[in-house]
């Protein structure tokens, strides 16, 4: 016998378009349920790795910043060896001036000559401090890095450990929500993941329980209540605008309260006393 078409989800009855829709709403809340044991560790990870990342960017800027400084160090000494030179040959021209005015004008250079290089002492002086400064920083840096990236792996750990022990159950779930979700017309799951994105709690779908809402527990009119129990078409809750199926055919017993017995009226002190 050949194998019956699957059929199509538009054209099923509103009440097992409910039934698969509550269904996929238990499956997706108890991934909700795995992903909460991982507790805030994701998110602790995730702030550690941008830390470490920043933390390494300023270290990069700061040696690049030492290494600028050194080559200025190197730069400004090679000046000072080379106004050195020229101050030893102004100083031998001395020797051989002829006029005042030669020797105005060699006095002058030589006296330009020793500031420039005083300039470049001072500003090599500088550039040194700086330098131990930023060694400071990226040493005062490392240590923060060794400490945080142990915390990464610390934390990684525990999270691999949750999700090992989670994964195959967690896997398993997704299929089965995968493939109930090609059960369940387009339309309706699209609005009940808008739904549920915009739940507090993750529910998109909710049953009736003591004439209120199962989401936002605001009470529900009697004839809303009846056409959620008739299954005719999809009822949602005017207040949450969350989906609201029967109890019944979500599969859900509800503990009916107890009805209380009428008590006996006691009787008065007089009644007594004409007994």
């Amino acid at each position: 016998m050949a194998r019956e078409k699957a059929k199509d989800p538009m054209e099923l009855a509103v009440d097992v378009k409910l039934k698969n829709l509550f269904n996929l709403q238990t499956m997706l809340s108890e991934i909700d349920s795995i992903k909460t044991l991982r507790g805030e560790l994701p998110l602790e990870v995730q702030d550690l790795e941008d830390e470490i990342e920043g933390l390494t960017t300023r270290v990069g800027k700061m040696l690049a910043q030492c290494e600028e400084l050194d080559a200025e160090i190197v730069d400004r000494r090679g000046k000072i060896e080379s106004h050195n030179l020229d101050l030893a040959r102004y100083k031998e021209q001395l020797q051989n001036i002829r006029s005042n005015r030669e020797f105005d004008s060699l006095s002058k250079e030589i006296e330009y000559v020793e500031l420039d290089n005083q300039l470049h002492e001072k500003r090599i002086r500088e550039a040194q401090e700086s330098i131990l400064q930023i060694q400071e920083k990226v040493r005062m840096a490392n240590q923060d890095l060794a400490e945080r990236r142990a915390d990464l792996d610390l934390k990684k750990s525990e999270l691999d450990e949750i999700i090992s022990e989670t994964r195959s159950e967690e896997e398993k779930l997704r299929e089965k929500v995968k493939n109930l979700e090609l059960t369940i017309d387009s339309r309706l799951l699209s609005a009940f993941k808008r739904i549920r994105k915009n739940a507090r709690n993750g529910l998109g779908i909710v049953y009736v329980h003591r004439d209120a809402c199962g989401g936002c527990f605001n009470k529900i009119p009697p004839q809303r209540q009846l056409d959620v129990r008739m299954h005719k078409k999809i009822i949602v809750c005017e207040y949450c605008g969350r989906i609201l199926i029967d109890p019944e055919l979500a599969g859900v017993e509800l503990n009916k309260p107890a009805e209380e017995k009428p008590k006996r009226r006691r009787a008065t002190g007089r009644r007594k006393a004409d007994a």
